[in-house]
């Protein structure tokens, strides 16, 4: 007997779907999808949220003089003329940075295994490449959803049974983050 289900996919089908399908929980909160889908996502959810809630305060502070190029009021970087070239000019900036400590990175490397990058698209420029903005989900596990539940000790997704598929009878679910 096996120790998951298989969902009648081959080995890197159902891997794909339930990374995809993973990735979504995340980053909506809550997705319909079959019961047997849903308890194999659940899993793996709930692993990646106790991993981040393990690891969320595991980093270091740490300051940091950066070069960021100067831009002017239209937000185009400024330029010089050096020795007969045009060269942008910078200014050196001091940053806070967190610093991840070993494990912390460990735990941020599993979830990037488990997890596809999400690219957010605005609503209003739909259809268009210039405004979309790619969203990194172990931060938001490590930043929003790590500290939600950090005086929980597990339960962190509920299973809404809606009813029947129409075309197949399949048990359709809701699954969302508690």
């Amino acid at each position: 007997m096996a120790g998951y289900r298989k969902l009648g996919r081959t080995a890197s089908q159902r891997k794909a779907l339930l990374r995809s399908q993973v990735t979504s929980l995340l980053f909506n909160g809550k997705i319909v999808t079959t019961e047997a889908k849903a308890k194999e996502i659940r899993r793996i959810a709930e692993s990646l949220i106790t991993l981040a809630v393990k690891e969320k305060d595991n980093y270091e502070t740490v300051t940091v003089t950066a070069k960021v190029a100067r831009k002017d009021k239209d937000g185009k970087r400024v330029k010089e003329v050096v020795d007969g070239k045009k060269v942008t000019v910078f200014d050196e900036v001091e940053k806070e940075i967190k610093k991840d400590q070993p494990s912390r990175l460990h735990a941020r490397r599993l979830m990037y295994s488990k997890l596809y990058s999400v690219t957010d698209v605005p609503t209003e420029a739909a259809g268009k490449k210039k405004n979309t903005k790619t969203v990194d989900l172990t931060d938001k596990l490590f930043n929003e959803i790590a500290p939600k539940y950090a005086d929980r000790k597990g339960g962190y997704t509920r299973i809404v049974k809606i009813g029947q598929r129409k075309g197949d009878a399949a048990m359709e679910v809701l699954i969302e983050l508690v």
